[in-house]
């Protein structure tokens, strides 16, 4: 049987403001990793509907 979600913490102080800071900045992923990234996943959508 499932174990029952906990709460999401909530987040205080400094951790809150390092969050925010990573929402409103997110880091640049390049051109070569996005593709890397896309191979994998419709590798992984080929092997889920066959």
């Amino acid at each position: 049987m499932a174990r029952p979600i906990k709460e999401t913490p909530i987040l205080f102080g400094s951790d809150a403001r390092r969050f925010e800071q990573r929402m409103q900045n997110p880091p640049k992923v390049s051109s070569e990793k996005r593709k890397q990234i896309r191979m994998s996943y419709e590798t992984v959508i080929k092997m889920m509907t066959n």
